[in-house]
């Protein structure tokens, strides 16, 4: 206790006091007291084993804590005789603090002796939200009445990535089994092999049951694959697609139209959309328009371009 209240008393960096800490009242402390250190008063484990930090991932937590702050106080060994501390858990925590432009964070004391595999250990038992996880969350927040723009903001994510985690939720079967079986996790991969898999469901279905990893660049070699065709003299006559099908498709269609009005009227409460971020609201325009614009009816050729088999654009 005595190197806790040195510092206590020592430390210049605003936060608790002697008295707020009641250790003279008789009164329990807290069971997990957290204490704000300068950031440069940290110094990284040099016997840490995670060597390599992504810059994107840092970044990413750095939004984050600079909207929230640190949630899991950063744990340090007591300080040596220049006053330093040496982090055991969290130098994530700590590199994204210092580039979100925190001046201290709050760090608790690692009071047990700590051995070699302790950093491993739980390094290696910290796992995030699988994306199907986090999908699941982000229609639960959305059906609360948040809407993607909210969602994206607390998460740290852009409108098109939130999309695509809730698109998670409607995969197709064979999509669907490779989502869950760890085959491919990747959300904006699976949009795009879902969008591909309505014109092309035997080669995806193929794609997924292979050996090879689903990455965008096996997804993208499979569409510019579809694009390779034969010229042909005479435009071929469409078949007809089946009865079911299209009765199938229509009712996905409708489904995703109520979901749309749903999430519009929710919009519309948070506010009103003059309320809302004036780029997005108009995307989100431009957006339905051009949805609407695939119900128009294609106008009749002429005759003069049914006589020559072609139409002038």
């Amino acid at each position: 206790m005595g190197s806790l209240t040195n510092f206590l008393a020592n430390r210049k960096t605003p936060g608790l006091s002697l008295d707020q800490l009641n250790l003279f009242e008789g009164k329990p402390m807290p069971t997990c007291l957290a204490l704000l250190v300068p950031v440069d008063q940290l110094d990284e484990d040099p016997d840490n084993p995670r060597k390599a930090f992504s810059p994107e991932a840092i970044e990413e937590l750095a939004q984050d804590i600079a909207q929230r702050g640190i949630l899991q106080p950063i744990v340090v060994s007591d300080r040596d005789d220049k006053g330093r501390y040496l982090i055991r858990f969290g130098s994530r925590r700590w590199r994204a603090a210092i580039q979100a432009g925190l001046t201290t964070v709050p760090v608790i004391f690692a009071v047990e002796a700590r051995n070699a595999y302790d950093q491993v250990a739980e390094n290696l038992k910290r796992q995030n939200l699988s994306p199907l996880e986090l999908a699941q969350f982000i229609r639960h927040r959305v059906e609360a009445g948040d809407s993607n723009a909210e969602v994206g903001r607390q998460l740290g994510m852009d409108l098109s990535t939130v999309a695509h985690h809730l698109a998670l939720l409607s995969l197709p079967p064979v999509l669907d089994q490779a989502l869950r079986s760890g085959r491919c996790e990747s959300p904006r991969t699976l949009h795009e092999l879902s969008r591909l898999h309505e014109e092309q469901p035997e080669q995806v279905a193929a794609l997924v049951a292979g050996k090879e990893p689903i990455t965008r660049g096996a997804v993208a070699s499979l569409r510019d694959a579809a694009r390779v065709v034969a010229p042909a003299v005479d435009k071929p006559v469409p078949t007809s697609p089946r009865p079911d099908k299209v009765a199938q498709a229509l009712a996905r269609a409708s489904g995703l139209c109520d979901r749309l009005d749903a999430a519009l009227l929710r919009l519309n409460r948070t506010g009103g959309i003059d309320a809302l971020p004036h780029d997005q609201v108009e995307a989100l325009r431009q957006r339905v328009a051009e949805l609407a614009a695939r119900l128009a009816p294609e106008a009749p050729p002429s005759p003069a371009e049914a006589h020559h088999g072609t139409r002038t654009t």
